[in-house]
């Protein structure tokens, strides 16, 4: 009589596919271990007549090798990031007090007054801030006269504006019988800094929040 074994060939163990299908919470070590207990599996039930070569096993422990690599350095990463977050919101605390700008149309009022900026993208012979109310009423023209190219600020006397909602503004910029591009700034004071993973946010005193990223200056 002859002896049978309990032939399983390396396809059907699928110890790299078995080994490497982890959760993220699943660690380093966890997936070594694994890996190796498979590895012991596999070999123990083998083929004797068809014994996996040192090739395919030398290829599963590089690629466990690898993934073992690239979840250390995902791990060293995440630290990193921590750390910076971390960094970045200390280095934030400095811009409380200060005024930003951010690309918006709508201004805030503050003590009756309502200051923004216009960025303009060339030289204009005349340029003029409109203050309209949200229904898009015009309150008021600021003419800032002939400007060059960039950032321009502007305040408004809004003593006697009333309504709920805030003003807003358009800008018209001309060269000749050309216009001139422009981009509407609203100015803010920062009055705190806040987290949300890994981005910082800016508690603005008139207005929501904003990421760092949606500032445009620092006054």
């Amino acid at each position: 009589m002859v002896a049978t074994v309990d032939n399983t060939s390396s396809s059907q163990i699928g110890i790299t596919g078995a080994a490497l299908k982890t959760s993220g919470q699943t660690s380093a070590d966890a997936q070594q271990d694994r890996f190796l207990k498979l590895l012991v599996a596999q070999l123990n039930n083998q083929d004797p007549m068809n014994p996996m070569d040192n090739a395919q096993m030398t290829s599963q422990m590089a690629q466990i090798n690898t993934v073992t690599g690239i979840n250390q350095l995902n791990e060293t990463m995440k630290s990193m990031a921590s750390q910076f977050t971390a960094m970045q919101v200390m280095q934030g605390t400095g811009m409380i007090g200060h005024d930003v700008l951010l690309q918006s149309n709508t201004l805030s009022v503050d003590g009756g007054t309502a200051s923004g900026a216009v960025n303009l993208s060339g030289n204009a012979d005349k340029v003029s801030v409109q203050i309209l109310s949200p229904g898009g009423q015009l309150l008021d023209t600021i003419n800032l006269g002939a400007q060059g190219a960039g950032l321009h600020p502007f305040s408004w006397d809004a003593s006697n504006y009333t309504e709920a909602a805030s003003p807003i503004f358009k800008v018209v910029a001309t060269s000749g019988k050309q216009n001139v591009a422009s981009t509407s700034m609203a100015r803010e004071t920062v009055t705190a800094i806040s987290t949300d993973g890994a981005t910082m946010n800016l508690q603005l005193k008139g207005r929501s929040a904003v990421t760092y990223d949606a500032v445009k200056a620092v006054l």
